[in-house]
């Protein structure tokens, strides 16, 4: 009996300890990030105003970078155990003071960038409006600094930040958010460059190829895409059909329908997708789906056609390029890299931040 006594007991205090537990670890993190925040904003407010300083030195005493040299050695001979007033981090603390010349914590996105990600920003995005956008898909998606440098390298702003290079219907046949995220989604052109394919290969040859990478076919795709299958069937009227790729979209809570054109975009793709979409929306989507989108993937579009094509159309679509990489010599499919090769792969990132 008195087994029987104390088990409830210590079941009910292991619950609670547990609950305990998770509240003062959620407090411990959420402290944490606190603290590196206002750390960060202070690190921030604190370079920004050196800048400032060389940049009214300068001015006024026309010194030119030779003071970045002598500044640079004496602070290191007062501070040795401080790392950060290297020449190239004071020049740093100079461009981001002229860029910011107003810059007040709180007051602009970059003051919840960390300082590595603002000096990328700075040396490698070419417009305020291009600064602007990368710093805030860099907040909301959690890049760190090599994947926004990847980022940049690969003109993702380009390819997904700017609505005039994509086609698409969706802000007249999807409601908002939706319209605005699956705009917001696509990218033009996509790059395939993990695929290496002859001049002469087939739509079925790319497809199996995405297949066969389908981890960076995903990542190229973007956040949010859930594979669903390839050569999809679909029985319509006892006859079959099959999608080149199907996936579902988790934020669209949508399916995603994609072909794959080799070639030129022609306006009957456009017909072909949208009967496509009508039979998901019938023999797939649940009645908590949202409408299946449809991508059309081509070689090369003419924006015009694609306009046209699209304009009075009833199903959600979008038309976009893709690129694949040139298919490497057979002499050299085989060779191993240099040194000099593999070195300038790693200091990618480096060489696009001194731009």
């Amino acid at each position: 009996m008195a087994k029987q006594l104390i088990k409830p007991a210590s079941l009910r205090i292991d619950a609670s300890y547990k609950e305990l537990l998770h509240e003062v670890k959620t407090k411990i993190r959420s402290a944490q990030l606190q603290a590196a925040f206002a750390v960060n904003q202070v690190l921030l407010k604190f370079y920004w105003e050196i800048g400032s300083l060389i940049i009214e030195k300068q001015q006024k005493a026309k010194w030119g970078d030779k003071l970045l040299d002598t500044l640079a050695e004496d602070l290191k001979n007062s501070f040795p155990d401080t790392d950060g007033f290297s020449k190239p981090n004071l020049k740093n603390m100079r461009l981001f003071a002229e860029n910011y010349p107003e810059f007040e914590i709180g007051q602009t996105v970059s003051s919840q960038l960390p300082w590595s990600h603002n000096i990328a920003l700075l040396r490698a995005a070419k417009t305020n409006e291009e600064r602007t956008w990368y710093a805030k898909e860099t907040i909301e998606n959690g890049w760190s600094y090599r994947q926004l440098v990847s980022n940049i390298r690969e003109n993702l702003y380009q390819r997904q930040g700017s609505p005039k290079i994509k086609t698409t219907n969706f802000t007249h046949l999807l409601p908002e958010p939706q319209s605005l995220l699956a705009e917001e989604m696509l990218k033009d052109p996509y790059k395939f460059h993990f695929l290496t394919v002859g001049k002469d290969a087939h739509e079925q040859e790319i497809e199996r190829g995405l297949i066969a990478h389908i981890t960076q076919f995903m990542l190229e795709l973007g956040q949010g895409f859930a594979f669903v299958g390839n050569q999809f069937p679909l029985i319509i009227d006892k006859r079959e059909f099959r999608l080149d790729l199907l996936f579902y979209h988790l934020k669209l809570r949508s399916y995603f329908v994609i072909e794959i054109k080799r070639g030129e975009f022609k306006p009957e793709h456009t017909g072909k997708l949208n009967f496509y979409l009508s039979a998901v929306d019938d023999l797939l989507k649940l009645p908590q789906d949202n409408p299946t989108i449809g991508l059309l993937l081509c070689e090369k579009k003419n924006k015009v056609f694609a306009e046209y094509a699209l304009r009075d159309l009833k199903k959600p679509m979008g038309i976009s390029e893709y690129q694949l990489a040139k298919a490497l010599p057979k002499k050299l499919q085989t060779s191993l890299p240099t040194i000099e090769e593999i070195e300038a792969e790693l200091n990618m990132d480096i060489d696009l931040l001194k731009k």
